[in-house]
C-alpha cells in the first residue's frame, strides 16, 4: 500500500540495529576481526547476515567451538566499539513521543550489547526490551515479536513491528503482526513482504490516545 496511511496499533515493537541506530560499520569489522581469529575462510571479506543472533552466526560459521564463550569474543568486541554509530533519522523525536508502556525493543542483539548502543548513541532505554538470549529461536522463528507483544499486553495482530532486514519482516509476520519495514539495509523488493514499506522514521507520525496509537506516514 502506497501514499499516506493512518494505521491504529496498540504498541510498537522496533528492531534495533538498521531500525534505531546504524551500527553496521562496526558489526563488519568485528565480525571480520572474529573469522580471522577463528580461522573462518575468507574471512577478511565475511558480511554479515543481518538480522540474526550472534550466537547463531557463531553455531553457523564455526559448529565445532564453544558457541558460547565464541558468543563472549563477539560480544566484547562489538561493546567496545562504538565509534561510527549512529542514530537513524527521526528515531530520537518518535521515541521520545511515545508512552512508555506502549512500545518495546525486540533485537537479535543480546542485552548487554543493546544496552551499550543505546547509551552510546543517546536513545531511551525502554521499560520493556526482548533480546537475543531471552528466546530459544531468534529471527525468523516468530517468537521474539510474540514475546514481545506478550510483554507489552497486547495480542500479535494489535502490535506494529518496526524493521529493516527481511527476516525480520518474516518473524513478524509470522507472530501475527503487522510489520512496517524501513529503507537502508535491504531494497524495497527484499522487504515486499511488509505490511508498508517508509523511507525513514523521519515522516511517521504517532499519536497516543486513550485507545491505542495513531500513526501516520507515506508509504513507498
Amino acid at each position: 500500500m502506497s501514499g499516506v496511511v493512518s494505521v491504529a496499533a496498540q504498541g510498537l515493537l522496533f528492531d534495533m540495529d538498521g531500525v534505531l541506530v546504524s551500527s553496521i560499520g562496526a558489526a563488519r569489522r568485528n565480525w571480520r576481526l572474529w573469522a580471522e581469529r577463528y580461522g573462518v575462510p575468507d574471512a577478511a571479506n565475511f558480511e554479515v547476515p543481518h538480522g540474526r543472533r550472534a550466537i547463531d552466526i557463531v553455531r553457523l560459521l564455526r559448529p565445532d567451538i564453544d558457541a558460547e564463550a565464541g558468543l563472549k569474543v563477539i560480544e566484547d568486541l562489538e561493546v567496545e566499539d562504538v565509534a561510527d554509530l549512529r542514530v537513524l533519522p527521526g528515531v530520537k523525536r518518535l521515541l521520545e513521543s511515545l508512552p512508555l508502556e506502549r512500545w518495546a525493543i525486540v533485537t537479535s542483539a543480546n542485552r548487554r550489547l543493546l544496552l551499550a548502543r543505546l547509551t552510546a548513541a543517546g536513545l531511551p532505554v525502554p521499560e520493556r526490551i526482548i533480546s537475543g538470549e531471552m528466546v530459544e529461536r531468534g529471527k525468523p522463528d516468530p517468537e521474539p515479536y510474540r514475546k514481545g507483544a506478550e510483554l507489552l499486553g497486547f495480542l500479535p495482530g494489535e502490535c506494529v513491528v518496526v524493521e529493516d532486514a527481511s527476516s525480520g519482516v518474516g518473524a513478524g509476520k509470522a507472530a501475527g503482526c503487522r510489520v512496517m519495514a524501513v529503507l537502508g539495509t535491504e531494497s524495497v523488493e527484499e522487504l515486499r513482504t511488509a505490511d508498508w514499506v517508509v523511507g525513514s522514521l523521519e515522516g511517521v507520525a504517532v499519536k497516543a490516545g486513550a485507545n491505542g496509537l495513531e500513526l501516520r506516514f507515506e508509504a513507498l
